[in-house]
Protein backbone atom coordinates (compact mmCIF):
# COMPACT_ATOMS: atom_id res chain seq x y z
CA UNK A 1 0.00 0.00 0.00
CA UNK A 2 2.82 2.39 0.85
CA UNK A 3 4.48 1.71 -2.54
CA UNK A 4 1.21 2.39 -4.35
CA UNK A 5 0.71 5.60 -2.42
CA UNK A 6 4.27 6.69 -3.24
CA UNK A 7 3.68 6.00 -6.95
CA UNK A 8 0.45 8.01 -6.84
CA UNK A 9 2.22 10.90 -5.12
CA UNK A 10 5.05 10.85 -7.69
CA UNK A 11 2.57 10.85 -10.56
CA UNK A 12 0.62 13.71 -9.01
CA UNK A 13 3.84 15.73 -8.71
CA UNK A 14 4.41 15.57 -12.48
CA UNK A 15 2.74 18.54 -14.21
CA UNK A 16 0.04 18.19 -16.84
CA UNK A 17 1.02 17.68 -20.48
CA UNK A 18 1.80 21.04 -22.10
CA UNK A 19 -0.43 22.40 -24.82
CA UNK A 20 0.99 23.01 -28.28
CA UNK A 21 0.85 26.77 -27.65
CA UNK A 22 2.81 26.41 -24.41
CA UNK A 23 5.42 24.35 -26.24
CA UNK A 24 5.74 26.96 -29.00
CA UNK A 25 6.38 29.67 -26.42
CA UNK A 26 9.05 27.61 -24.70
CA UNK A 27 10.82 26.65 -27.93
CA UNK A 28 10.84 30.32 -28.96
CA UNK A 29 12.41 31.20 -25.59
CA UNK A 30 15.05 28.50 -25.96
CA UNK A 31 15.81 29.63 -29.51
CA UNK A 32 16.40 33.19 -28.34
CA UNK A 33 18.53 32.25 -25.33
CA UNK A 34 20.55 29.31 -26.68
CA UNK A 35 23.99 30.89 -26.57
CA UNK A 36 27.19 29.10 -25.64
CA UNK A 37 27.53 26.37 -28.24
CA UNK A 38 26.11 22.83 -27.94
CA UNK A 39 27.19 22.33 -24.32
CA UNK A 40 25.43 25.48 -23.18
CA UNK A 41 22.36 24.80 -25.31
CA UNK A 42 21.96 21.26 -23.97
CA UNK A 43 22.33 22.61 -20.43
CA UNK A 44 19.63 25.21 -21.14
CA UNK A 45 17.21 22.59 -22.46
CA UNK A 46 17.94 20.34 -19.48
CA UNK A 47 17.17 23.20 -17.11
CA UNK A 48 13.94 24.22 -18.87
CA UNK A 49 12.58 20.79 -19.84
CA UNK A 50 13.85 18.44 -17.11
CA UNK A 51 14.48 20.48 -13.99
CA UNK A 52 11.90 23.27 -14.11
CA UNK A 53 8.97 21.95 -16.17
CA UNK A 54 9.56 18.17 -15.97
CA UNK A 55 8.20 17.69 -19.48
CA UNK A 56 10.72 14.87 -19.96
CA UNK A 57 12.50 12.66 -17.40
CA UNK A 58 16.24 12.66 -16.79
CA UNK A 59 16.89 9.20 -18.23
CA UNK A 60 14.78 9.76 -21.33
CA UNK A 61 16.53 13.10 -21.91
CA UNK A 62 19.96 11.42 -21.74
CA UNK A 63 18.86 8.57 -23.98
CA UNK A 64 17.63 11.04 -26.61
CA UNK A 65 20.84 13.08 -26.26
CA UNK A 66 23.09 10.08 -26.85
CA UNK A 67 21.11 9.16 -29.96
CA UNK A 68 21.51 12.71 -31.26
CA UNK A 69 25.25 12.47 -30.54
CA UNK A 70 25.30 9.46 -32.83
CA UNK A 71 23.71 11.38 -35.71
CA UNK A 72 25.48 13.67 -38.16
CA UNK A 73 24.65 17.33 -37.67
CA UNK A 74 24.06 19.63 -34.67
CA UNK A 75 23.11 17.47 -31.70
CA UNK A 76 21.47 20.27 -29.69
CA UNK A 77 19.04 21.18 -32.47
CA UNK A 78 18.27 17.51 -33.10
CA UNK A 79 17.60 17.03 -29.39
CA UNK A 80 15.06 19.86 -29.56
CA UNK A 81 13.39 18.21 -32.58
CA UNK A 82 13.33 14.85 -30.76
CA UNK A 83 11.69 16.24 -27.62
CA UNK A 84 9.27 18.36 -29.63
CA UNK A 85 8.31 15.23 -31.58
CA UNK A 86 7.81 13.24 -28.37
CA UNK A 87 5.44 15.86 -27.01
CA UNK A 88 3.47 16.89 -30.12
CA UNK A 89 4.34 14.54 -32.98
CA UNK A 90 5.73 15.84 -36.30
CA UNK A 91 4.31 19.36 -35.87
CA UNK A 92 6.00 19.63 -32.47
CA UNK A 93 9.33 18.50 -33.89
CA UNK A 94 9.13 20.98 -36.77
CA UNK A 95 8.30 23.91 -34.49
CA UNK A 96 11.02 23.00 -31.99
CA UNK A 97 13.70 22.61 -34.65
CA UNK A 98 12.77 25.71 -36.66
CA UNK A 99 12.53 28.01 -33.63
CA UNK A 100 15.84 26.68 -32.35
CA UNK A 101 17.56 27.81 -35.56
CA UNK A 102 15.59 30.83 -36.81
CA UNK A 103 16.72 33.60 -34.39
CA UNK A 104 20.39 32.75 -34.79
CA UNK A 105 20.08 32.40 -38.58
CA UNK A 106 18.60 35.91 -38.89
CA UNK A 107 21.34 37.38 -36.69
CA UNK A 108 24.03 35.47 -38.59
CA UNK A 109 22.73 36.82 -41.91
CA UNK A 110 23.06 40.37 -40.63
CA UNK A 111 26.53 39.77 -39.18
CA UNK A 112 27.76 38.07 -42.37
CA UNK A 113 26.60 41.07 -44.43
CA UNK A 114 28.34 43.47 -42.06
CA UNK A 115 31.52 41.40 -42.14
CA UNK A 116 31.78 41.37 -45.92
CA UNK A 117 31.05 45.08 -46.24
CA UNK A 118 33.42 46.34 -43.54
CA UNK A 119 35.97 43.62 -42.71
CA UNK A 120 38.81 45.50 -44.42
CA UNK A 121 38.53 48.38 -41.97
CA UNK A 122 41.44 48.38 -39.47
CA UNK A 123 39.04 48.69 -36.53
CA UNK A 124 37.11 45.58 -37.61
CA UNK A 125 40.34 43.64 -38.13
CA UNK A 126 41.45 44.55 -34.61
CA UNK A 127 38.11 43.50 -33.10
CA UNK A 128 38.23 40.13 -34.82
CA UNK A 129 41.82 39.65 -33.69
CA UNK A 130 40.53 39.69 -30.11
CA UNK A 131 37.48 37.55 -30.90
CA UNK A 132 39.67 34.79 -32.38
CA UNK A 133 41.59 34.54 -29.13
CA UNK A 134 38.37 34.27 -27.13
CA UNK A 135 37.00 31.59 -29.45
CA UNK A 136 39.93 29.37 -28.49
CA UNK A 137 38.90 29.70 -24.83
CA UNK A 138 35.30 28.86 -25.73
CA UNK A 139 36.35 25.64 -27.47
CA UNK A 140 38.59 24.62 -24.55
CA UNK A 141 35.69 25.18 -22.17
CA UNK A 142 33.51 23.00 -24.41
CA UNK A 143 36.05 20.16 -24.12
CA UNK A 144 35.93 20.42 -20.33
CA UNK A 145 32.14 20.65 -20.09
CA UNK A 146 31.47 17.75 -22.43
CA UNK A 147 34.24 15.74 -20.81
CA UNK A 148 32.76 16.10 -17.33
CA UNK A 149 29.50 14.64 -18.57
CA UNK A 150 30.93 11.87 -20.75
CA UNK A 151 34.17 10.67 -19.14
CA UNK A 152 32.86 8.86 -16.07
CA UNK A 153 35.58 6.18 -15.80
CA UNK A 154 38.94 5.09 -17.22
CA UNK A 155 37.33 3.25 -20.15
CA UNK A 156 35.61 6.43 -21.36
CA UNK A 157 38.84 8.42 -20.90
CA UNK A 158 40.71 5.82 -22.97
CA UNK A 159 38.11 6.07 -25.75
CA UNK A 160 38.44 9.88 -25.78
CA UNK A 161 42.25 9.71 -25.98
CA UNK A 162 42.10 7.09 -28.72
CA UNK A 163 39.66 9.22 -30.72
CA UNK A 164 41.95 12.25 -30.40
CA UNK A 165 44.99 10.31 -31.60
CA UNK A 166 42.98 8.72 -34.42
CA UNK A 167 41.90 12.06 -35.84
CA UNK A 168 44.99 14.16 -35.09
CA UNK A 169 47.81 11.70 -35.75
CA UNK A 170 46.35 8.99 -38.01
CA UNK A 171 43.77 11.25 -39.74
CA UNK A 172 40.99 8.66 -39.63
CA UNK A 173 37.68 10.01 -41.00
CA UNK A 174 34.98 11.11 -38.53
CA UNK A 175 32.43 8.40 -39.43
CA UNK A 176 35.00 5.62 -38.91
CA UNK A 177 35.95 6.98 -35.47
CA UNK A 178 32.29 7.12 -34.45
CA UNK A 179 31.71 3.59 -35.76
CA UNK A 180 34.71 2.20 -33.89
CA UNK A 181 33.67 3.94 -30.68
CA UNK A 182 30.15 2.56 -30.91
CA UNK A 183 31.50 -0.94 -31.57
CA UNK A 184 33.83 -0.59 -28.58
CA UNK A 185 30.93 0.33 -26.31
CA UNK A 186 28.78 -2.51 -27.65
CA UNK A 187 31.48 -5.14 -27.14
CA UNK A 188 32.67 -3.59 -23.89
CA UNK A 189 29.22 -3.88 -22.39
CA UNK A 190 29.44 -7.65 -22.88
CA UNK A 191 33.03 -8.09 -21.65
CA UNK A 192 33.18 -5.50 -18.85
CA UNK A 193 29.67 -4.21 -18.10
CA UNK A 194 30.88 -2.47 -14.96
CA UNK A 195 32.91 -0.04 -17.10
CA UNK A 196 30.46 0.46 -19.94
CA UNK A 197 27.02 0.15 -18.39
CA UNK A 198 27.26 3.51 -16.61
CA UNK A 199 26.01 5.18 -19.77
CA UNK A 200 22.99 2.92 -20.07
CA UNK A 201 19.67 4.65 -19.80
CA UNK A 202 17.25 1.97 -18.86
CA UNK A 203 14.08 2.23 -16.86
CA UNK A 204 14.00 5.08 -14.37
CA UNK A 205 14.61 3.86 -10.85
CA UNK A 206 13.72 7.13 -9.18
CA UNK A 207 10.13 8.14 -9.53
CA UNK A 208 11.00 11.82 -9.13
CA UNK A 209 13.16 11.61 -12.28
CA UNK A 210 10.13 10.95 -14.46
CA UNK A 211 8.49 13.60 -16.58
CA UNK A 212 5.34 14.27 -18.56
CA UNK A 213 6.55 12.15 -21.49
CA UNK A 214 7.17 9.15 -19.24
CA UNK A 215 3.64 9.24 -17.83
CA UNK A 216 2.16 9.74 -21.30
CA UNK A 217 4.06 6.66 -22.46
CA UNK A 218 2.83 4.57 -19.54
CA UNK A 219 -0.76 5.59 -20.30
CA UNK A 220 -0.41 4.56 -23.93
CA UNK A 221 -0.73 8.14 -25.22
CA UNK A 222 2.45 8.11 -27.35
CA UNK A 223 1.32 5.89 -30.19
CA UNK A 224 3.53 7.78 -32.66
CA UNK A 225 6.63 6.43 -30.85
CA UNK A 226 5.79 2.89 -32.02
CA UNK A 227 6.92 2.49 -35.64
CA UNK A 228 4.74 0.71 -38.18
CA UNK A 229 6.02 -1.29 -41.14
CA UNK A 230 5.32 1.71 -43.38
CA UNK A 231 7.04 4.27 -41.18
CA UNK A 232 10.50 4.15 -42.75
CA UNK A 233 9.39 4.01 -46.44
CA UNK A 234 6.89 6.83 -45.90
CA UNK A 235 9.39 9.06 -44.09
CA UNK A 236 12.07 8.49 -46.75
CA UNK A 237 9.60 9.17 -49.58
CA UNK A 238 8.61 12.51 -48.00
CA UNK A 239 11.86 13.90 -46.67
CA UNK A 240 14.47 12.90 -49.27
CA UNK A 241 12.75 14.95 -52.02
CA UNK A 242 12.29 17.87 -49.60
CA UNK A 243 16.01 17.78 -48.80
CA UNK A 244 17.61 16.96 -52.16
CA UNK A 245 15.01 18.21 -54.62
CA UNK A 246 16.17 21.86 -54.52
CA UNK A 247 19.81 20.74 -54.75
CA UNK A 248 19.13 18.67 -57.89
CA UNK A 249 17.16 21.54 -59.46
CA UNK A 250 19.96 24.04 -58.79
CA UNK A 251 22.56 21.64 -60.20
CA UNK A 252 20.50 21.16 -63.37
CA UNK A 253 20.11 24.92 -63.84
CA UNK A 254 23.63 26.06 -62.92
CA UNK A 255 25.87 23.20 -64.00
CA UNK A 256 28.58 21.47 -61.96
CA UNK A 257 30.93 24.50 -61.87
CA UNK A 258 28.34 26.84 -60.36
CA UNK A 259 28.97 28.02 -56.80
CA UNK A 260 25.35 27.13 -56.04
CA UNK A 261 25.89 23.53 -57.14
CA UNK A 262 29.11 23.35 -55.14
CA UNK A 263 27.43 24.71 -52.02
CA UNK A 264 24.42 22.43 -52.32
CA UNK A 265 26.41 19.28 -52.98
CA UNK A 266 29.23 19.94 -50.50
CA UNK A 267 27.01 20.79 -47.55
CA UNK A 268 24.59 17.98 -48.38
CA UNK A 269 27.54 15.62 -48.00
CA UNK A 270 28.47 17.42 -44.77
CA UNK A 271 24.97 16.74 -43.48
CA UNK A 272 25.66 13.02 -43.82
CA UNK A 273 29.21 12.81 -42.44
CA UNK A 274 29.35 15.57 -39.78
CA UNK A 275 29.38 13.19 -36.82
CA UNK A 276 30.25 14.70 -33.47
CA UNK A 277 28.48 18.02 -33.99
CA UNK A 278 29.81 21.38 -35.11
CA UNK A 279 33.06 21.31 -33.13
CA UNK A 280 34.03 17.97 -34.66
CA UNK A 281 33.67 19.00 -38.31
CA UNK A 282 34.84 22.61 -38.39
CA UNK A 283 38.48 21.78 -39.05
CA UNK A 284 37.53 19.75 -42.12
CA UNK A 285 35.09 22.37 -43.44
CA UNK A 286 37.69 25.10 -42.94
CA UNK A 287 40.25 23.15 -44.94
CA UNK A 288 37.82 22.47 -47.79
CA UNK A 289 36.47 26.03 -47.89
CA UNK A 290 39.97 27.54 -47.96
CA UNK A 291 42.10 25.04 -49.87
CA UNK A 292 39.72 23.05 -52.08
CA UNK A 293 37.13 25.63 -53.14
CA UNK A 294 38.87 28.93 -52.39
CA UNK A 295 35.72 30.40 -50.85
CA UNK A 296 37.43 31.80 -47.76
CA UNK A 297 40.85 33.23 -47.00
CA UNK A 298 42.94 31.65 -44.22
CA UNK A 299 41.70 32.84 -40.84
CA UNK A 300 38.22 33.78 -42.03
CA UNK A 301 36.79 30.49 -40.77
CA UNK A 302 37.82 31.50 -37.26
CA UNK A 303 36.15 34.87 -37.84
CA UNK A 304 32.99 33.05 -38.85
CA UNK A 305 33.13 30.88 -35.74
CA UNK A 306 33.52 34.02 -33.64
CA UNK A 307 30.35 35.42 -35.23
CA UNK A 308 28.52 32.14 -34.67
CA UNK A 309 29.54 32.13 -31.00
CA UNK A 310 27.84 35.52 -30.51
CA UNK A 311 24.50 34.35 -31.91
CA UNK A 312 21.85 32.10 -30.36
CA UNK A 313 21.21 28.74 -31.97
CA UNK A 314 23.46 25.93 -33.22
CA UNK A 315 27.16 26.65 -33.55
CA UNK A 316 27.01 24.99 -36.97
CA UNK A 317 25.44 28.25 -38.20
CA UNK A 318 29.05 29.06 -39.03
CA UNK A 319 28.36 27.08 -42.22
CA UNK A 320 25.79 29.74 -43.09
CA UNK A 321 28.64 32.26 -42.94
CA UNK A 322 30.68 30.10 -45.32
CA UNK A 323 27.75 29.88 -47.75
CA UNK A 324 27.21 33.63 -47.59
CA UNK A 325 30.88 34.48 -48.25
CA UNK A 326 31.18 31.95 -51.08
CA UNK A 327 28.12 33.24 -52.93
CA UNK A 328 29.01 36.89 -52.19
CA UNK A 329 32.38 36.45 -53.91
CA UNK A 330 30.91 34.52 -56.86
CA UNK A 331 27.75 36.58 -57.36
CA UNK A 332 27.80 36.60 -61.16
CA UNK A 333 24.96 38.80 -62.46
CA UNK A 334 23.39 39.17 -59.01
CA UNK A 335 24.25 41.84 -56.49
CA UNK A 336 26.76 40.47 -53.96
CA UNK A 337 24.43 40.95 -50.99
CA UNK A 338 21.55 39.18 -52.74
CA UNK A 339 23.82 36.35 -53.86
CA UNK A 340 25.24 36.03 -50.35
CA UNK A 341 21.75 35.91 -48.86
CA UNK A 342 20.70 33.18 -51.30
CA UNK A 343 23.89 31.22 -50.61
CA UNK A 344 23.18 31.56 -46.91
CA UNK A 345 19.62 30.25 -47.39
CA UNK A 346 20.79 27.30 -49.50
CA UNK A 347 23.40 26.33 -46.90
CA UNK A 348 20.81 26.52 -44.13
CA UNK A 349 18.45 24.30 -46.11
CA UNK A 350 20.88 21.48 -46.84
CA UNK A 351 22.35 21.66 -43.32
CA UNK A 352 19.14 21.55 -41.26
CA UNK A 353 16.50 19.74 -43.34
CA UNK A 354 18.44 16.45 -42.91
CA UNK A 355 18.28 16.94 -39.12
CA UNK A 356 14.49 16.62 -39.22
CA UNK A 357 14.83 13.61 -41.52
CA UNK A 358 17.16 11.75 -39.13
CA UNK A 359 14.89 12.33 -36.14
CA UNK A 360 11.57 11.57 -37.81
CA UNK A 361 13.07 8.43 -39.39
CA UNK A 362 14.98 6.96 -36.47
CA UNK A 363 13.44 8.25 -33.23
CA UNK A 364 10.55 5.73 -33.09
CA UNK A 365 13.00 2.82 -33.35
CA UNK A 366 15.31 4.37 -30.73
CA UNK A 367 12.34 4.75 -28.39
CA UNK A 368 11.66 1.03 -28.69
CA UNK A 369 15.29 0.29 -27.81
CA UNK A 370 15.36 2.56 -24.76
CA UNK A 371 15.81 -0.38 -22.38
CA UNK A 372 18.63 -1.91 -24.46
CA UNK A 373 21.77 -1.65 -22.33
CA UNK A 374 24.13 -2.66 -25.13
CA UNK A 375 22.84 0.13 -27.38
CA UNK A 376 23.06 2.65 -24.54
CA UNK A 377 26.65 1.58 -23.86
CA UNK A 378 27.50 2.08 -27.53
CA UNK A 379 25.93 5.56 -27.50
CA UNK A 380 27.84 6.44 -24.32
CA UNK A 381 31.12 5.38 -25.90
CA UNK A 382 30.35 7.57 -28.92
CA UNK A 383 29.79 10.53 -26.61
CA UNK A 384 33.24 9.87 -25.07
CA UNK A 385 34.80 9.75 -28.55
CA UNK A 386 33.26 13.14 -29.32
CA UNK A 387 35.34 14.59 -26.48
CA UNK A 388 38.50 13.47 -28.25
CA UNK A 389 37.31 14.90 -31.56
CA UNK A 390 36.57 18.27 -29.94
CA UNK A 391 40.03 18.18 -28.35
CA UNK A 392 41.41 18.00 -31.89
CA UNK A 393 39.43 21.12 -32.83
CA UNK A 394 40.77 22.97 -29.76
CA UNK A 395 44.32 22.11 -30.81
CA UNK A 396 43.62 23.12 -34.42
CA UNK A 397 42.39 26.53 -33.30
CA UNK A 398 45.29 26.97 -30.89
CA UNK A 399 47.81 26.34 -33.67
CA UNK A 400 46.15 28.74 -36.11
CA UNK A 401 45.34 31.51 -33.62
CA UNK A 402 48.51 31.63 -31.51
CA UNK A 403 51.06 30.78 -34.21
CA UNK A 404 51.51 32.47 -37.54
CA UNK A 405 52.94 29.38 -39.26
CA UNK A 406 52.29 25.66 -38.88
CA UNK A 407 53.79 22.78 -40.84
CA UNK A 408 52.70 19.23 -41.56
CA UNK A 409 54.67 16.14 -40.58
CA UNK A 410 54.01 12.45 -41.09
CA UNK A 411 50.57 11.75 -42.58
CA UNK A 412 49.43 15.34 -42.08
CA UNK A 413 49.82 16.03 -38.35
CA UNK A 414 50.33 19.76 -37.86
CA UNK A 415 52.96 21.23 -35.55
CA UNK A 416 53.70 24.92 -34.96
CA UNK A 417 56.76 26.88 -36.00
CA UNK A 418 57.72 28.20 -32.56
CA UNK A 419 59.38 31.33 -33.95
CA UNK A 420 56.01 32.42 -35.37
CA UNK A 421 54.37 32.71 -31.93
CA UNK A 422 52.11 35.79 -31.71
CA UNK A 423 52.50 36.93 -28.10
CA UNK A 424 49.44 39.18 -28.29
CA UNK A 425 47.16 36.33 -29.40
CA UNK A 426 48.66 34.03 -26.76
CA UNK A 427 48.14 36.66 -24.05
CA UNK A 428 44.52 37.28 -25.05
CA UNK A 429 43.76 33.56 -25.25
CA UNK A 430 45.25 32.96 -21.79
CA UNK A 431 43.28 35.87 -20.34
CA UNK A 432 40.06 34.60 -21.93
CA UNK A 433 40.64 31.11 -20.48
CA UNK A 434 41.24 32.52 -17.01
CA UNK A 435 38.08 34.61 -17.29
CA UNK A 436 35.86 31.72 -18.43
CA UNK A 437 37.37 28.76 -16.59
CA UNK A 438 38.61 30.33 -13.36
CA UNK A 439 36.50 33.45 -12.86
CA UNK A 440 33.36 31.91 -14.47
CA UNK A 441 32.75 34.93 -16.68
CA UNK A 442 30.09 34.29 -19.32
CA UNK A 443 30.91 33.65 -22.96
CA UNK A 444 29.41 36.88 -24.37
CA UNK A 445 31.16 39.21 -21.86
CA UNK A 446 34.42 37.38 -22.56
CA UNK A 447 34.01 37.80 -26.32
CA UNK A 448 33.23 41.51 -25.96
CA UNK A 449 36.16 42.10 -23.59
CA UNK A 450 38.53 40.20 -25.87
CA UNK A 451 37.39 42.19 -28.91
CA UNK A 452 38.04 45.46 -27.08
CA UNK A 453 41.41 44.18 -25.84
CA UNK A 454 42.32 43.25 -29.40
CA UNK A 455 41.48 46.78 -30.46
CA UNK A 456 43.74 48.20 -27.72
CA UNK A 457 46.65 45.87 -28.58
CA UNK A 458 46.46 46.74 -32.27
CA UNK A 459 46.54 50.43 -31.38
CA UNK A 460 49.73 49.86 -29.37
Amino acid sequence: MNDLAADDDAEAAVPAAPSFREAVRLWAKIGLLSFGGPAGQIALMHKELVEERRWIGEQRFLHALNYCMLLPGPEAQQLAVYIGWLLHRTAGGLVAGILFVLPGALVMLGLSSFYMLYNDAPVIEALFFGIKAAVLAVVVEAVIRIGKRALKNRAMVAIAVAAFLAIYVVKLPFPLIILLAGLTGWVGNRLAPGLFSGSAHGKDTKQDSRGVVDLMFERGELGHTRPTKWHAPRTIAIWLPIWLGPVALIAAMGGPASVWTQLGSFFSVMAVVTFGGAYAVLAYVAQAAVSSFGWLAPGEMVDGLGLAETTPGPLILVLQFVGFVAAYRHAGALSPLLAGSLGSLLTLWVTFVPCFFWIFLGAPYIEQLRQNKALSAALGAITAAVVGVVMNLALWFALHVVFGTVRSVGVGMEIPVLASLDWRAALLSLAAMVAMLRLKVGMLPTLVASALAGLALQAL
